[in-house]
């Protein structure tokens, strides 16, 4: 360390206040805050860091200059304020990677839909609600709103009333079964019903139903009556035994060698409304608490997974914000603690799979690089007739399902794998290269040498060179271009794994669309 430096640290305050790290260029590296500026100042240049950021941090510093404050909670207001007008390169840099996941978007439409939203052009034009912790939540949220309030889900309003109006469904705004204000009030309920004030959405019901009752619109009544006892069954499926009189926050987190991975849980009232996962650079979970919640909504308790240093300053700043009392918890049992796990259980198969699986993979198969993003193709048929096929996507190890694809045969007409690969395989990526969109890093086909060879035609036709494999069912067999017998992955091997997981999901979006296309054959018969 410089010789000018190791003074100016001896003459650093011991009062509570913020620090500035800046380079040779006197550019602002970093801010924080301390309890302590000398103690906490001179502990960057005292030792080596494990945080190989804070190594490279300390090595540029060249100059500091400090601010001091009556206590703490004053030094987060101006560490925050000043973070927020100079963006420091150093101090943490949230990347949310929340986008994989679903929301739910009520369209602006005069008779507006629930409809799913995967990525930023599917948000646009709407109201947003979201994203949910799974498929399966997401699909029971859209299923019960659309049923509960009788939502329409058609794309174009029809001309006469579909299925779903008969079986009570639909509120058929097709034929002016419901006026435009009433419909549109329900509207209203199913953003409370998303936005998880379901409490609130009965009491309203409730009003409605003693109101109607009182009309002697008894049929009515009867409809809201209904209405509120399945949002109570709703309720008892989805809530966690929880205190419901406040909202909470689950965090928890693993580091990397580059960075901290972090999962959120907005807990709404006792249910979880959403999930989120941040990358940050700096492995600091007070400096992420402080960053997260300048930004976003703050709750009345923050369960976090061990005790801060800095809690009871953090506690008071937040509780300053919200103007509310706001408590940080680390708990030693119950609910609280499984929620913690199920988040550390998540972000570890998260991390596992994004960097030791698919390096294992690359090593085993002999790939110029990691299959970041990974295609695979499955042909289903019954006998030759309705021949389909499906392409799902993976990305960095989880599924990218606003990327799957479905395909109708249109030059295949017979019981031909071989000819039905290369048609599909063929369309694809002439497309991407004709949209000039990106390629992936590994094609998978489903079958052995022969499907593999179908494929292989069709990509050097099109002058690609991407790296493709066949995954047999029988004997797990992974067929390789160019090497003469099929490499034979270790049953344990997480590699496997994951491509029978894609081989798994692959198959069951081919068959399902295969299904739909033989439900629809019967049906015109």
């Amino acid at each position: 360390m410089q010789k000018e430096l190791k003074e100016k640290i001896k003459k650093i305050s011991e009062k509570p206040g913020i620090y500035q790290f800046r380079d040779i260029q006197d550019n602002l590296l970093y801010i924080g805050k301390a309890k302590s500026l000398k103690k906490r100042v001179g502990s960057y240049f005292s030792k080596k860091h494990e945080d190989l950021k804070t190594n490279k941090l300390v090595k540029k510093v060249k100059d500091i200059e400090v601010i001091t404050t009556k206590n703490e909670v004053e030094a987060l207001i101006l560490e925050a304020s000043l973070i927020r007008k100079y963006k420091p390169p150093y101090n943490i840099d949230l990347k949310e990677s929340s986008g994989r996941y679903a929301c739910l978007k009520i369209t602006d439409e005069k008779f507006p839909r629930v409809v799913v939203a995967r990525n930023e052009k599917d948000k646009q034009d709407g109201k947003i609600f979201g994203p949910f912790t799974s498929a399966i939540s997401r699909r029971e949220a859209q299923y019960y709103v659309n049923s509960i309030l009788k939502l329409r889900t058609c794309n174009k309003l029809p001309k006469i009333a579909c299925l779903l109006y008969h079986i009570h469904l639909c509120s058929a705004p097709c034929i002016k079964k419901i006026s435009v204000e009433k419909y549109q009030d329900n509207v209203k309920k199913a953003e409370k019903f998303l936005k998880g004030d379901i409490n609130e959405l009965k009491k309203e019901l409730e009003i409605e139903m003693r109101g109607l009752s009182d009309d002697l619109k008894y049929e009515q009544a009867k409809v809201v009556r209904d209405q509120i006892l399945a949002i109570s069954r709703l309720q008892e499926k989805q809530n966690i035994n929880l205190p419901k009189r406040y909202d909470q926050d689950v965090i928890n987190y693993i580091n990397t060698p580059k960075e901290m991975v972090l999962q959120l849980f907005n807990i709404n009232k006792g249910l979880i409304s959403a999930k989120h996962e941040f990358r940050a650079g700096s492995n600091n979970i007070s400096e992420f608490l402080r960053r997260y919640y300048d930004d976003h909504d703050i709750p009345e308790e923050i369960i976090i997974p061990e005790k801060l240093s800095d809690a009871g300053v953090l506690e008071k700043y937040l509780s300053m914000l919200k103007k509310r009392r706001v408590v940080i918890t680390v708990p030693k049992q119950g609910n609280k603690l499984a929620l913690l796990n199920l988040l550390k259980q998540n972000l570890e198969i998260s991390a596992r799979v994004g960097n030791a699986v698919l390096s294992e993979l690359q090593t085993a198969l002999n790939l110029p690089k990691m299959p970041n993003i990974i295609e695979m193709f499955d042909i289903s048929h019954t006998g030759g007739e309705e021949i389909v096929a499906s392409m799902v996507q993976f990305s960095s190890g989880q599924p990218n399902k606003s990327a799957y694809r479905k395909f109708k045969m249109r030059t295949v007409k017979d019981n031909d794998d071989f000819k039905s690969m290369r048609e599909v395989v063929g369309r694809r990526y002439s497309r991407l290269l004709e949209e000039k969109k990106q390629l992936p890093d590994l094609i998978i086909v489903d079958g052995g040498r022969g499907q593999l060879s179908s494929a292989l035609a069709v990509l050097r036709e099109l002058g690609l060179n991407i790296p493709l494999i066949s995954l047999a069912k029988r004997e797990e067999e992974v067929y390789t271009v160019g090497r003469r017998f099929p490499v034979r992955l270790s049953k344990k091997s997480e590699g496997l794994k994951l491509l029978q997981r894609i081989r798994d999901e692959a198959h069951r979006f081919a068959i399902t669309f295969h299904r739909q296309r033989r439900s629809k054959k019967l049906l015109l018969k």
